[in-house]
């Protein structure tokens, strides 16, 4: 998997107040960690980030970080985002986990599943359920899969495809093989409704027809 580089400065100040000074200036608060390292504070263009993230493969985009600002100089790391966090208005970056990894370790994560392909089912009227958007999956950084893709053409109405369907050559799945990923159901046949005011206006309806042919047969008598 190709490696993007960014670059970040070390951040001496933390806490709230510091953040938003952070981000006031169009920066962003963020953290890298890893195993039996201890958590070191950062500080990162957002919009830096977030082009990396878009010319890689996302959340599982490896990063060749280089951390400026440190007393015995830079450093650079091998990282992947762990976990972020987006403001809910503006949509943009707020903050950023970042965990350093070693290239011949194997590590664990979430790859998104993408469907390719028409079912023979959807033909038919079924209708295709899309149950398990990511699989997680254990292997050495550098086999990260951008995607996962699931071929569904040749399925019918009520045929499946299972984790335990899906194989991969340099990633173990973890993820439980008896969980569906994909399914095509029969289509849904909606029951008529009918509402009271319908059913009062039918009444109402057939109490008319009888005053009328009451009426008629005093006529004709």
């Amino acid at each position: 998997m190709e490696e993007k580089t960014l670059v970040a400065q070390h951040r001496a100040e933390r806490g709230k107040e510091a953040a938003r000074r952070l981000r006031s200036q169009g920066l962003m608060p963020a953290v890298v960690y890893g195993h039996r390292e201890v958590p070191l504070p950062i500080t990162l263009n957002p919009q830096d980030l977030a082009k990396v993230l878009r010319g890689g493969s996302g959340e599982r985009t490896l990063i060749n970080l280089t951390i400026e600002g440190l007393e015995d100089g830079l450093i650079t790391k091998t990282v992947i985002l762990k976990e972020k966090q987006i403001d809910p208005l503006k949509r943009t970056l707020l903050h950023a986990d970042l965990y350093s990894i070693a290239m011949d370790e194997e590590i664990y994560v979430d790859v998104p599943i993408h469907i390719v392909g028409k079912a023979t089912g959807i033909e038919k009227g079924g209708v295709l359920e899309h149950t398990l958007r990511k699989i997680e999956v254990k292997c050495l950084p550098a086999d990260i899969p951008p995607r996962i893709e699931v071929d569904v053409s040749d399925l019918d109405i009520g045929d499946n495809i299972h984790v335990g369907d899906i194989k991969l050559e340099k990633a173990k799945i973890l993820t439980d093989p008896g969980q569906a990923v994909v399914t095509v159901v029969p289509p849904t046949v909606l029951e008529e409704v009918v509402t009271e005011e319908e059913i009062l206006e039918e009444e109402v309806g057939e109490e008319k027809e009888e005053v009328e042919e009451e009426a008629e047969s005093s006529k004709e008598g």
